[in-house]
């Protein structure tokens, strides 16, 4: 079968199906609208099999269609992958998925310097919760926020967080002892593994009943807490940038207990074949953590 269709008409179908007119495929390849539709014509042929519903306007996909949209969009994504990889005029390419508040308040500041040491290295860097499983061979590596749940991987932590009470400098003066903050607004951060009730009962208090602003996501709360909408307790790796620039202050440093744990670890798929970009980067990243602690 693989034989009897022509590359010209599986570029034009994956075209169509991601873009959704033949008149901005035919942009996208430098060819007609005509020449598209007479190559998935003849790729239509070849399978036997109507791809395109002509019965409507644009590049509405038939039920096949769709179903042979995702594995053309997939080999046509790991071949422009392995393009990428291969080629010599290409930069190598580094794929990482990190967790979100990671990326935005402690790693994007830093890549320039990565790219600054190797600039032959690409780094393409995606953010989310959803940590990859590395399944479709997506990703390279991986710093995930938590637990490790993918099976079939190899981690390590990226050192220990402290977390603190912390707030615009505006609101700093009335706060002099952990009591303080019964009476304050507490700002909420839904998927911490370090809580407010947490960090009270290591100050030997009872947690009050919190309500108000909450986030899914410590950026949010780090910017909510620099605009002085309230006090946050958050990691000071991911408030680094905004504690060093006065932003924020924690103003019971010395004053009560922290909390500290492991927050974050990097991963990379076990059965992965050798890839030397991931060894460069980890090393950069250890060597990045172990700086901020001397």
């Amino acid at each position: 079968m693989l034989g009897l269709v022509s590359l010209k008409g599986m570029r034009a179908f994956e075209a169509v199906a991601r873009l959704g007119s033949f008149r901005a495929a035919a942009g996208e390849l430098n060819l007609t609208p005509s020449a598209i539709s007479h190559a998935i014509i003849e790729l239509e042929r070849a399978m036997g099999v109507g791809l395109i519903d002509r019965r409507e306007r644009g590049g509405r996909l038939t039920e096949r269609g769709e179903a042979f949209r995702r594995h053309v969009s997939l080999a046509f994504e790991q071949l422009r992958t392995g393009l990428e990889e291969t080629s010599l005029r290409a930069p190598r390419l580094f794929r990482l998925h990190a967790a979100p508040s990671f990326a935005a308040g402690w790693l994007a500041p830093r890549l320039p310097g990565f790219l600054a040491l190797h600039p032959d290295i690409e780094v393409r860097l995606s953010a989310g919760t959803d940590y990859s499983h590395f399944a479709n061979n997506d990703f390279d590596a991986d710093i995930v926020y938590g637990p490790v749940r993918a099976t079939n991987v190899t981690s390590h932590p990226l050192g220990v967080e402290t977390v603190a009470p912390m707030c615009a400098p505006s609101l700093a003066a009335s706060i002099s002892s952990p009591a303080d903050l019964l009476r304050l607004h507490l700002i909420q951060s839904d998927n911490k593994m370090v809580r407010w009730s947490h960090w009270f009962e290591a100050n030997g208090l009872v947690s009050p009943t919190l309500h108000g602003i909450r986030f899914d996501r410590s950026f949010l709360a780090i910017a909510s807490a620099t605009d002085g909408l309230g006090v946050a307790l958050e990691s000071t790796l991911l408030a680094e940038r905004d504690l060093a620039a006065g932003r924020l202050v924690m103003p019971l440093a010395g004053k009560s207990k922290d909390v500290t744990y492991v927050g974050h670890h990097f991963v990379v798929p076990k059965l992965a074949r050798p890839n030397r970009l991931v060894g460069i980067f980890d090393a950069w990243l250890q060597a990045e953590m172990k700086q901020r602690h001397d």
